[in-house]
C-alpha cells in the first residue's frame, strides 16, 4: 500500500518561509519522479515543482527563485522549501509520485499566506 503524508503547512506572513515534507512508503522511492502541486479555491490544480529520479528539476515560473524542491532517497522523503511567500501562494499543496503508469497522491496540506 502506497502512502504519502504531507506536513509542514500552516499560516505565515508574507515574506516568510515554510518547508513542506512528504515521506513516502510502499514504493521504490528513488525510481519515481516527485512533484508538488497546489490548488487554490476555484482554481485548477497546478504543478509547482518537479524533480526526476536523476535529480533534474523544473518549476512553474511564479515560484522560480523562491521555491526549491529536493529529495532524500535514503529517507524516502520529498521536500519543498518555500521562501519569500506571497498571498497568491496560498493553496492546498499536494505531493505526487509518478512513474510510467503509476501515480500516487498525498492528502494535501494547507498553506495560507496572510498578514
Amino acid at each position: 500500500q502506497v502512502q504519502l503524508v504531507e506536513s509542514g503547512g500552516g499560516l505565515v506572513q508574507p515574506g516568510r518561509s515554510l518547508r513542506l515534507s512528504c515521506p513516502a512508503s510502499g514504493i521504490i522511492f528513488n525510481a519515481y519522479t516527485l512533484g508538488w502541486y497546489r490548488q487554490a479555491p476555484g482554481k485548477q490544480r497546478e504543478l509547482v515543482a518537479q524533480i526526476t529520479s536523476r535529480g533534474n528539476t523544473n518549476y512553474v515560473d511564479s515560484v522560480k527563485g523562491r521555491f526549491t524542491i529536493s529529495r532524500d532517497n535514503a529517507k524516502n522523503t520529498a521536500y519543498l522549501q518555500m521562501n519569500a511567500l506571497k498571498p497568491e501562494d496560498s493553496a492546498v499543496y499536494y505531493c505526487n509520485v509518478n512513474r510510467v503508469i503509476w501515480s500516487y497522491w498525498g492528502q494535501g496540506t494547507q498553506v495560507t499566506v496572510s498578514s
